[in-house]
């Protein structure tokens, strides 16, 4: 396993992309190795592996709504084990203790050093490496059951991250999609947003969440989800899409 940086035109395909391998971490000044691989060669993992992911819950009024809540006025935290991370093609497993597993398709946030301590606003600009797609897979029916959502959202596989990290990108407006069937050709679109209709945009999360607890290097915040969740089934094939960033694409299994 390595770190590498993609190199070709945005929107190429894997064929046209190569990957570049850094020697050692990508935090701090690059240095490269002599070995480039297609991206069409390289199995892509989790781009970071975080010591926790810092989750903001109701972050866009319609997907408040659609649940029957009202706006937080301020952010609503939650945090996801590091367990359950996965990268790009790995299989959303579905746990036998739920039966409404539920999509939700995220603008994820990287930490980068030094990291964010009760920092204010310019602060925690200065603190973000970069973006990437998450899936805060939810298992809807234990969320509502038990009453705070520590289970539910905290199962092996749970938390979805890529394909990659992007470090120079405005966020204040991209599209923020998910997309589900069971035949790639013809996915079903349920979320469509846009992150300007965030309740609280990224520096505001991320100085709120510095307040709270330390943001180390590493560490992943995701920034809500737009309206239109829904069920999960095995054999689904479920699709997060972050305009400027990529596409990030999970199996949905049963869990023998």
């Amino acid at each position: 396993m390595s770190f590498g940086v993609v190199e070709g035109e945005p929107g190429a395909g894997p064929q046209a992309l190569t990957v570049a391998e850094i020697d050692g971490h990508p935090f701090g000044r690059l240095r490269f190795t002599s070995q480039r691989w297609a991206l069409a060669d390289v199995r892509l993992l989790s781009p970071i592996l975080p010591s926790k992911v810092v989750c903001v819950g109701r972050n866009y009024a319609e997907h408040a709504a659609e649940h029957g809540n009202s706006v937080p006025a301020e952010p609503l935290l939650f945090l996801k084990p590091s367990t359950s991370v996965i990268g790009p093609g790995d299989a959303i497993r579905l746990p036998a203790q739920s039966k409404r597993v539920e999509h939700e398709a995220e603008l994820a946030v990287v930490i980068g050093p030094p990291g964010a301590r009760r920092t204010d606003r310019a602060g925690a600009e200065r603190a973000i490496f970069g973006y990437t797609c998450a899936n805060d897979v939810t298992a809807r029916d234990l969320q509502r059951s038990d009453g705070q959502w520590t289970r539910a959202k905290g199962f092996d596989s749970f938390c979805p991250l890529g394909p990659w990290i992007v470090t120079d990108l405005d966020v204040s407006d991209l599209e923020v999609r998910c997309e589900v069937g069971q035949d790639p050709r013809n996915r079903e679109v349920r979320q469509l947003g846009r992150t300007k209709d965030m309740v609280f945009d990224v520096p505001a999360l991320v100085s709120y969440i510095s307040h709270v607890m330390t943001l180390l290097p590493g560490d992943v915040v995701l920034t809500g989800t737009p309206a239109g969740v829904g069920p999960l089934v095995a054999g689904d094939t479920v699709a997060v899409r972050v305009e400027g960033v990529g596409e990030l694409v999970n199996p949905v299994v049963a869990l023998d």
